[in-house]
């Protein structure tokens, strides 16, 4: 039976690559101490248990999460918009963001040790979970540019009464931040479709891995919106808890996809 687990000159490579990451992210005040920390765990659970091409898609967002977070960081500042002192993010941040990520990895690694290596009888192949894994990465991506760029944008409405509202407010939208959210959607979904194309065609679900996520990462940010608008804004649910919850539902929604189309 071939072993699931990457040799030992990749595992070094991915234990480098998250060092290097938590590091970088840690002097560049993308995460504090406990992010930092919690990104390399995440990291090495994804590199080691899913794909070290997932590795490069969780560096994208993290890249895009940065950009995105500095963007008229001063002016978000004055306001009090912004994430943190400076920007970074905790592991709270990580385990709203990451877990769903990170539980794809894990349950796909299960799997390939369930079935004995043989691609027939593996209940969560490896193109599936890919799939899965681009959408709940494009929902993150999408809901955080939302929320950073977005947030620059006077003209704010509610979600779920298209009345005008105040920036900030749970559930609140933007035609700016809308924009974004689908770019950072379609962004993530074409780089992974390229970078899946190039490298492992293995991890191809076929095209839906490029449509799919992108309108799924989308619609989860929409989720995000409306959950803020109710529940989060009767203290039912907290930011993160919202982030968790809207990642659940736009990788479900993939999932159901890929399953009808199967």
């Amino acid at each position: 039976m071939t072993s699931p687990l990457p040799d030992l000159v990749t595992l070094v490579g991915i234990t480098v690559f998250c060092v290097a990451m938590a590091l970088l992210s840690y002097r560049r005040r993308i995460f504090n101490l406990s992010g930092s920390v919690s990104a390399f765990i995440v990291g090495m659970v994804i590199g080691v248990c899913g794909n070290v091409l997932w590795l490069v898609l969780l560096l994208v967002f993290l890249l895009t999460s940065f950009g995105a977070t500095k963007y008229r960081f001063d002016w978000k500042r004055k306001q009090g918009f912004q994430e943190g002192k400076k920007g970074e993010r905790s592991w709270r941040n990580i385990a709203a963001n990451g877990a769903i990520p990170t539980a794809i990895a894990l349950a796909s690694f299960v799997a390939e040790v369930m079935s004995g290596g043989d691609p027939a009888s593996n209940p969560f192949p490896k193109d599936i979970a890919s799939f899965m894994f681009i959408s709940a990465i494009a929902v993150a991506a999408s809901d955080t540019a939302a929320s950073e760029v977005g947030i620059v944008d006077p003209r704010v409405y509610m979600i779920t009464t298209g009345k005008r509202t105040k920036r900030g407010v749970d559930g609140g939208v933007s035609l700016t931040g809308q924009l974004i959210a689908f770019v950072a959607a379609a962004y993530t979904s074409v780089l992974a479709y390229i970078v899946f194309a190039a490298f492992n065609q293995d991890l191809l679900a076929g095209p839906p891995t490029l449509f799919v996520p992108m309108l799924c990462g989308f619609f989860g940010c929409q989720i995000d919106s409306v959950i803020g608008a109710t529940w989060e804004t009767r203290g039912r649910i907290g930011k993160l808890g919202n982030n968790f919850v809207s990642i659940g539902i736009g990788t479900g929604l993939a999932l159901l996809l890929a399953l009808v189309g199967a």
